[in-house]
């Protein structure tokens, strides 16, 4: 597999078709068409579906995909740090986040650490937390906000502040009739689940399993807004993490309820393991930190287990 395959096959997903690859990467459809066939025969994987005038990616190649572009994101840090040599160590801090934090609690610390240090330039990456935790495991990234429902990462952990997850419900439901809610209490109800292989998905199912309740899934989603927006829907209920949820009610007509036994939440920021924290992401990490917790002790949670 050379980087001229890679090169066409991205190319390809990126314009669906063979003709347009061929214009950008300034070659010939032929050659394009067996650069593909030629990857398709390494991967042994089908990429394409060739029916019509585009080129429909199937599963497969949706996934090599995904894991293509991740392995560009290596190559594009390389890329980084050239421009950082030739800027002779001009300040620059890369900082990574779940697109909840990422869109927010991120974003606001980034906003107000500016203010104070306005020659710094901070590159925001978004990504689920499986690429977060390996942008910060390999030191692409200095620091990441994020949230923790399991075992924590291979990281250098700094606790924020640790909330309770809730349930959510439409508004009519009739468990909304109630002050707080039980496992038991979604029995037999329609669930709106956290995607597959997900941390939280992996809690919520261990518990319910324990406590031998079954549930319905009907709908998976990754987001908090579209799981909010299948909820508001009447499609069923959910439980998920505070911050999304009580933001998610500003704009969805959602029931928000405490439930137990408690799945506990934390808020952290995490650092590579074997770095060194420079003085200016030691900056960052308290402005990120006071942002942090102005935010989540404002949430009208019923319990917390503090900060430190």
């Amino acid at each position: 597999m050379s980087f001229r395959h890679i090169e066409a096959f991205r190319a390809v997903m990126a314009t669906g078709s063979m003709t347009e690859a061929s214009r950008r990467l300034h070659t010939s459809q032929p050659q394009i068409s067996r650069l593909i066939g030629q990857l398709e025969g390494i991967t042994g994987l089908p990429l394409f579906d060739r029916g019509g005038s585009r080129l429909v990616p199937t599963l497969d190649g949706t996934r090599f995909h995904a894991e293509v572009e991740r392995a560009f994101v290596g190559l594009a840090s390389l890329e980084v740090a050239a421009s950082r040599i030739r800027a002779f160590g001009a300040e620059r801090l890369r900082v990574a986040a779940m697109p909840r934090l990422a869109g927010g609690l991120l974003a606001r610390a980034v906003a107000r650490f500016q203010r104070d240090h306005p020659g710094v330039v901070v590159a925001i990456h978004s990504g689920d937390d499986e690429a977060v935790s390996e942008w910060i495991a390999t030191g692409f990234c200095d620091a990441a906000v994020t949230m923790v429902y399991g075992e924590i990462p291979k990281a250098r952990f700094d606790h924020v502040k640790t909330l309770e997850c809730v349930a959510v419900l439409p508004l009519d439901h009739p468990l909304a009739a109630k002050a707080s809610l039980s496992l038991e209490d979604l029995r037999g109800e329609n669930f709106i689940a956290s995607s597959l292989g997900s941390a939280l998905r992996e809690r919520i199912d261990a518990m319910l399993a324990q406590a031998g309740v079954e549930v319905s899934v009907i709908a998976e989603a990754g987001l908090g807004s579209a799981i909010c927006t299948l909820v508001a829907a009447g499609l069923g209920v959910s439980v998920m993490n505070p911050l999304a949820a009580y933001e998610e009610a500003l704009v969805s007509s959602i029931a928000i309820r405490p439930i137990a036994p408690a799945l506990p939440v934390h808020f952290a920021l995490l650092f590579p393991p074997d770095h060194a924290r420079s003085r200016l992401v030691q900056a960052f990490s308290a402005c990120a930190r006071t942002i942090m917790l102005e935010h989540l002790e404002g949430l009208p949670q019923q319990k917390d287990h503090g900060s430190t």
